[in-house]
């Protein structure tokens, strides 16, 4: 395949929140258009599109050059004055390899660990301390040299290039030409030109890329407007000087920079020297202490067979073939550290009198977990698959998602983090992206159309899950019809249209923690959240790539509810109740619930739930767990839940899809 001879390498996406505009699908598949060897990500500040950049351009055949625009603070990064002004230089940091890579996350966690300040910044203290590995680009017209150039000051920034080239050694600093129709660009070029011949330090073009296409320019403006919380009409906003910042295609350049070839040469020169293999799958759990009489398989198994033992009065030969079973799996899958660091919190909380639920999800699946004490379901009676939790087959992390009080989950964490090491936990970001009525009350604000206005048309599009505007407009005859009649609701759909989707800002998971082995920085950026928790910049998904251990630590209120109502029991009756040894065949509950009496009870009390139960009339466990799986969005428009209740009251004879079946769809009357 013939390459096109420049590579983009100052390139914002839609993680520099609300200021860039570019989806990162789109923007690798106008790299390959374009025939380009590589393209860069060079983020504000961060980088949360990192993983997501990485993987799409290896998917497209493109090499992909993890990077970060980074604040610099103009003297400490601990300098955190009143003096506003004082507003922090861009730096273009690209990363060669694994140094380069483990240095960014580093600089890049500081930056907002130390550094923060309106902005998160980094100093040259910390640059010089992590520059191996990365090579540096003098950035926009925000860049230190460029600002000494507008302020006449050639002997600071001839200075300030002498340091830089210092910091990431020859070869690896470049001073970065942009041409984007601003006047001040070239008087920056000229100087940056003659700085280069002197100084002998390699130029390199760039654009500056914040959207994709020529004609994402209004949009990306009114993306300010919403950033900024101004509108279109106010003068004061924050604006980009020309229409210029788009992805331009390898001859748009080559025509722009055709005096200084060798500015574009340099971009592929650059783009060569950066070749990160990112490591995925490879797992990462950190390290369980046994005691020293004991290996950990030799000590996960003793736990279990004294587990099993209180447990279970009599052990079958069939009770010990499953435990067996599941212990080598769990071996051979090397998640053995895994069980006992779960193993180990949840008995600290109830040793702590800490509430813990009795297991959801596919975890009530395992003999191990219900031995560990980690669940309270006997898989055994109730027929769970193992395999739904941990398949050989399917190498994935297995998810244990363990309820606590609401109240005192924190307290659980803070001993997890005290345990494993500040430096290796952490709570997990989450991206808050601009949904269809949201976008179109945010595109409203920034256009300055009346409130009512648009608070009227926002109102029109459906509220239901994953509604877009496309669908919307499908849905909705009066959208369309308002769009006719005025040019403005026109623009207004149009763009909230092209926005929608775009991550807006960033908060924590509301359960997720993640665990390392070595210091999370060696494989994420962290940041604070504005309560000050520590979490990690790459969102879920992307730490389970790179082989991390997640874990939902969720905060049930319904568990709350219980530790009062058992306390308040005790205190007025001097009862004392074992909640996990109640009897689940006590009539009068199931009496209750089949009027549909069940206001309160977790998972059981909406409307369409409580109908249900009227219909269904459980009599047992089993039809309460028949219950929840009907009442799924899958199952309710299918004529299942019918099938199921004429099957039970045996109106209807019962068939099966397959002879074959009917041991397995016995107890819920052929229904799957």
């Amino acid at each position: 395949m013939h390459h096109s001879n420049f590579v983009h390498l100052h390139v914002h996406t839609e993680y520099s929140l609300l200021d860039g505009a570019c989806r990162i699908p789109e923007l690798v598949a106008q790299a390959k258009k374009y025939k380009m060897p590589a393209l860069a990500i060079t983020d504000h500040g961060v980088m949360y599109g990192a993983i997501q950049f990485y993987k799409e351009a290896i998917k497209h055949g493109i090499k992909p050059i993890i990077g970060c625009e980074m604040y610099l603070a103009p003297q400490s990064r601990f300098e955190k004055t009143s003096k506003r002004k004082e507003t922090p230089f861009h730096l273009i940091l690209l990363v060669k390899n694994n140094e380069g890579y483990k240095n960014l996350t580093k600089l890049v966690t500081l930056s907002y660990l130390e550094g923060f300040y309106y902005k998160p910044r980094i100093d040259k203290d910390i640059l010089k301390e992590y520059s191996k590995g990365l090579i540096g680009l003098s950035a926009c017209l925000k860049g230190e040299i460029p600002q000494s150039i507008l302020q006449n000051d050639f002997t600071k920034a001839k200075e300030t290039a002498i340091e830089y080239l210092k910091i990431f050694g020859e070869d690896n600093f470049y001073l970065e030409l942009q041409k984007n129709g601003i006047p001040e660009q070239d008087t920056v070029n000229d100087n940056l030109i003659k700085l280069g011949q002197e100084l002998s330090i390699p130029l390199v073009a760039s654009n500056d890329i914040h959207y994709v296409k020529k004609e994402d320019a209004r949009a990306h403006e009114i993306l300010l407007c919403i950033q900024t919380a101004t509108n279109l009409n106010d003068d004061r906003r924050l604006k980009f000087a020309t229409n210029e910042f788009y992805f331009n295609s390898p001859d748009e350049m080559n025509e722009k920079f055709s005096e200084i070839p060798q500015s574009i040469e340099n971009t592929i020169k650059i783009a060569e020297k950066c070749n990160l293999e990112i490591d995925f799958r490879q797992a990462r759990l950190p390290e369980f202490k046994v005691p020293s009489e004991h290996n950990i398989s030799s000590f996960l198994k003793e736990i279990c067979t004294s587990g099993l033992r209180k447990r279970f009065s009599t052990i079958t030969k069939e009770l010990k073939e499953r435990l067996d079973y599941e212990l080598s799996v769990i071996k051979d899958m090397e998640f053995e550290p895994y069980f006992l660091i779960v193993w180990d919190f949840v008995k600290y909380a109830k040793e702590k009198g800490i509430m813990v639920g009795p297991g959801r999800g596919s975890a009530a699946g395992s003999l191990v977990a219900y031995c560990l004490n980690i669940t309270n379901i006997n898989p055994m009676a109730y027929d769970l698959l193992f395999e739904r939790f941990l398949n050989p087959e399917r190498i994935s992390m297995p998810d244990f998602d363990i309820d606590f009080c609401y109240e005192r989950r924190d307290e659980v964490i803070e001993y997890v983090t005290e345990k494993y090491g500040k430096d290796k936990v952490a709570q997990i970001i989450t991206f808050g992206t601009m949904a269809a009525r949201a976008a179109v009350r945010d595109v409203g604000r920034a256009l300055d159309i009346p409130y009512a206005r648009v608070d009227a048309i926002a109102k029109m599009i459906p509220l239901e899950p994953n509604i877009t505007i496309e669908k919307a407009l499908k849905m909705e005859r009066r959208i369309k019809e308002e769009m006719n009649d005025d040019k403005i609701i026109k623009e207004l759909i149009e763009t909230a249209s092209s926005l929608e989707g775009l991550a807006r800002h960033a908060s924590t998971h509301a359960a997720g923690i993640v665990l390392s082995k070595k210091p999370l920085t060696d494989y994420v950026p962290l940041q604070k959240t504005a309560d000050g928790e520590i979490c990690t910049q790459y969102a879920m998904a992307e730490l389970e790539e790179l082989g991390l251990l997640k874990m939902d630590f969720l905060g049930l209120r319904t568990l709350t509810v219980l530790s009062k109502t058992l306390e308040i029991i005790e205190h007025t009756r001097g009862e004392k109740i074992d909640i996990t040894n109640i009897s689940l065949e006590d009539k009068k509950v199931y009496e209750m619930l089949s009027k549909g009496e069940s206001i309160g009870i977790f998972q059981l009390e909406s409307e369409g739930m409580r109908d249900l139960e009227k219909k269904l009339k459980p009599k047992n466990i089993g039809d309460i767990t028949a219950l929840l799986a009907l009442y799924r969005p899958g199952p309710l428009g299918s004529g299942m839940i019918e099938d199921f209740i004429n099957g039970k009251k045996g109106n209807i004879k019962i068939t099966y899809p397959h002879p074959q079946l009917e041991s397995i769809l016995k107890e819920t009357y052929g229904v799957i």
